[in-house]
C-alpha cells in the first residue's frame, strides 16, 4: 500500500515504486507462534530475541515459562554497547523480548524494572533506551503514572547512573556533545508516541531521528560495536485501528530510518543489518468486486490519525458533533469536501451508539 501511494503521489510512471528496502536482500519467514497460527508481537519478537517458537503473549520466555537469553544479553556480555530505540512504549512487547523476560506481556511494570536491571558482571543492561511509556517508571503515587504499585522505576534508573531524559530540548542537546552519556534512557511520551501524521516536532523526535542519534551514541562509546534493536511500532497499531493514512506516514518513516541505517552501512560496511516485520495487522483490503481499484491519493488529503479524531470527537458536546463533523473533522482532518447527508448520517449514528 505504502509503495502504490509514493508512486501515485510522485510519479506518472507504470512502473511499481521501489523504497530503500527493495534494494537490499529479501528473503521470508514463517511467523506462526507456538500455539497458534496468528502470531503476537511478544511471540514474534522472542523468536527474532531468542531464536526460539513460544506461546503468543510470552516476553523472552520458552513454552514453559523458562527465560531465554536474547541477542541483546549475549552482545553485552560480550562487551558490545547494546540500545533499544521504538515508537511504542519501551516496556511494550517487542522491545521487551530483547531485555525483560515474564510469562505475559502485559506485566509492563516488572518489564520496566527488568529494563534497567544490571548483568552479572553488573554493567546496565540496556545501554541506550528512546520512546514512549514514562507512566510505567513513575510510582502510582504520582499522577502521571500507570503502575500498580510504588516503585519508582524512573529514580531506581538514576541512582543507578543512567542519565535521563523527556523533552525534546535535552534529546536535541545529545548530537552536539563529545562525551559518553551512556547509560541512557529518553521517554518523549506518556504512553506511545505520537503517529507519524499527529506527531508535533518541537516535543518528540522522530523515529529516524531517535535512530540516528542512537548510531551515532553507541558507535562512538563502544570499539568494539554494538547491537541495536529499532522498531515502527505503530505501523501495527494503524493496523489495528484500520488507519490506512496514519498507516502510510508510519511506513514512509520507517523507510527514512532504515535510509539513515543504510548510510551507516556504508560509512562502517562490517555492519549486519536486518529488517523485517513480525506480523500482519488489519486485513487491508484495496479492491472490491465488481470495481477492483483504489485512489491512494486521497490518502495524501488526511492530516490527523483515526485516534486522534475519534478523540476529539469524543471530548465534543453532544449537540455540536454534527457541526464539528461538518465543519472541521470532514474537510481539515480527513481532506472529505463532497460528502453525503448519508454519510454524516452513518458517522453521527456511529458516534451515538458509543455514547457521545
Amino acid at each position: 500500500m505504502a509503495r502504490s501511494f509514493m508512486q501515485d503521489i510522485g510519479t506518472e510512471s507504470h512502473e511499481p515504486w521501489s523504497s530503500i528496502l527493495d534494494s537490499m536482500l529479501t528473503g521470508s519467514v514463517r511467523t506462526q507462534s507456538s500455539n497458534s497460527l496468528v502470531t503476537d508481537s511478544a511471540a514474534g519478537a522472542t523468536a527474532f530475541s531468542c531464536g526460539l517458537k513460544t506461546h503468543n503473549g510470552a516476553i523472552a520466555v520458552d513454552t514453559n515459562g523458562t527465560p531465554c537469553g536474547t541477542i541483546l544479553e549475549a552482545a553485552k556480555n560480550a562487551g558490545y554497547a547494546t540500545g533499544l530505540v521504538t515508537t511504542s512504549r519501551i516496556t511494550h512487547a517487542t522491545p521487551a523480548s530483547f531485555a525483560a523476560h515474564v510469562v505475559d506481556r502485559d506485566m509492563e511494570d516488572l518489564i520496566a524494572m527488568h529494563m534497567i536491571s544490571k548483568n552479572a558482571t553488573r554493567h546496565t543492561k540496556v545501554d541506550l533506551m528512546f520512546g514512549g511509556g514514562m507512566c510505567r517508571f513513575l510510582p502510582q503515587s504520582n499522577d502521571n503514572s500507570c503502575r500498580n504499585d510504588d516503585v519508582d522505576v524512573w529514580q531506581a534508573a538514576k541512582d543507578s547512573g543512567v542519565a535521563t531524559l523527556t523533552r525534546r530540548s535535552e534529546f536535541d542537546l545529545l548530537s552536539q556533545t563529545n562525551q559518553s552519556v551512556l547509560p541512557l534512557i529518553g521517554l518523549f511520551a506518556h504512553s506511545h508516541m505520537a503517529y507519524t501524521i499527529d506527531r508535533d516536532s518541537t516535543s518528540q523526535p522522530s523515529l529516524s531521528e531517535m535512530t540516528q542519534t542512537a548510531l551515532n551514541l553507541l558507535d562512538d562509546t563502544s570499539d568494539k560495536g554494538f547491537f541495536l534493536m529499532v522498531e515502527g511500532a505503530r505501523i501495527d497499531m494503524a493496523g489495528h485501528d484500520n488507519d490506512p493514512a496514519a498507516h502510510v506516514h508510519d511506513i514512509i518513516e520507517y523507510w527514512r530510518t532504515v535510509q539513515k541505517v543504510h548510510q551507516f552501512v556504508h560509512s562502517n560496511p562490517d555492519t549486519l543489518v536486518v529488517s523485517t516485520s513480525d506480523h500482519e495487522t488489519g486485513g487491508l483490503a484495496l479492491g472490491i468486486d465488481p470495481e477492483y481499484t483504489w485512489h491512494p491519493r486521497v490518502l495524501n488529503q488526511v492530516t490527523k490519525s483515526a485516534e486522534q479524531v475519534c478523540s476529539y470527537l469524543f471530548r465534543t458536546q453532544k449537540q455540536d458533533v454534527t457541526e464539528v463533523i461538518e465543519d472541521h473533522v470532514f474537510p481539515k482532518y480527513l481532506g472529505i469536501d463532497n460528502h453525503t447527508q448519508a454519510e454524516l448520517d452513518v458517522v453521527v449514528d456511529a458516534l451515538q451508539t458509543q455514547g457521545v
